[in-house]
């Protein structure tokens, strides 16, 4: 199963050992977790941007479904962003940099409400939101995967899923350039905020179990981010390539990230269940166990 898995991800060998050390374990405490509760069991997953998010969500996934023979919805926040249309009108009534995705208020957080709560429940096919990043978009809704109710386990992945809101004090400050040249009146990471405490936490509570891939710090997020976007170029098609980011465009876009992904390495760890720490190779090179769990059923 692990062999397959690396060569449909593209991982390198080191992955076994990855996989044999944290996440099979990771994976069977979840399966009795579940069993123990006996109705869906939710996963927040929270990382920085190239943490490897959506390979641990994947891989515990297809461990989960293929040896305990549980059924498993991987969702991604990415996958809820408001499509341009919307952003656009977030630009002209608010702020000017709400045209980028990436940050609270770039996501319809009321439908990733309504899927948490159908996937808890039995009822009617479920289509599961899926968002184009090479065309800035959504997915057409016909080609949204479709699940049936209730799941097993709901694994939910995202960079900033799981950050709590700033202090009034934290927001004075930028943090860089961008908020220093773009955001001198610090609205929009105010409105960013705001939509946080919001919109956000109170989702928070549906979650079972946290996980945490913890980089070392902010300054590797350019790099994993760079590796990202290589990544999707080399899928795509020439024609295709119009929205993929260079490097200058992926600099100024991970600024966009910066401040709640500083925010989460120096709050989150004690408030997750699993902290996995990363060196700048994202290498496991700590794990971290908590007792206690967290949160509601989904």
């Amino acid at each position: 199963m692990i062999d397959q898995f690396i060569n449909e991800h593209k991982l390198g060998s080191a992955f076994v050992n990855t996989a044999n050390e944290y996440y099979i374990p990771l994976a069977n405490r979840i399966a009795l977790h579940q069993k123990d509760a006996k109705k869906t069991f939710c996963v927040g997953i929270n990382g920085c941007q190239g943490s490897g998010k959506s390979t641990l969500g994947d891989f515990l996934g297809t461990y989960l479904y293929q040896i305990h023979a549980l059924k498993v919805v991987i969702l991604s926040l990415d996958d809820f962003y408001l499509d341009q249309q919307q952003r656009q009108q977030l630009a002209s009534t608010v702020h000017p940099l709400f045209r980028t995705r990436g940050v609270p208020g770039t996501h319809n957080t009321g439908l990733m409400h309504q899927v948490l709560e159908k996937l808890s429940g039995a009822g009617n096919t479920l289509a599961l939101p899926k968002f184009n990043k090479a065309a800035d978009n959504p997915y057409p809704t016909d080609q949204w995967a479709t699940v049936s109710p209730p799941a097993d386990v709901v694994i939910l992945e995202g960079w900033c899923w799981g950050v709590e809101a700033q202090s009034q004090a934290d927001l004075r400050k930028p943090v860089n350039q961008l908020e220093s040249l773009e955001d001198s009146d610090a609205a929009w990471r105010n409105y960013v905020n705001e939509q946080l405490y919001t919109h956000y936490q109170p989702l928070y509570k549906l979650m079972n179990y946290w996980l945490m891939l913890k980089a070392p710090d902010f300054s590797n997020v350019y790099n994993w981010r760079l590796e990202q976007e290589q990544k999707l170029a080399a899928s795509l098609t020439t024609m295709a390539h119009s929205n993929v980011m260079n490097a200058a465009q992926i600099e100024r876009f991970i600024q966009f990230y910066q401040r709640l992904t500083e925010h989460g390495l120096a709050t989150l760890p004690t408030r997750c269940n699993e902290v996995f720490e990363l060196d700048s190779k994202r290498t496991i090179i700590k794990h971290h166990l908590a007792a206690q769990l967290t949160g509601t059923s989904c």
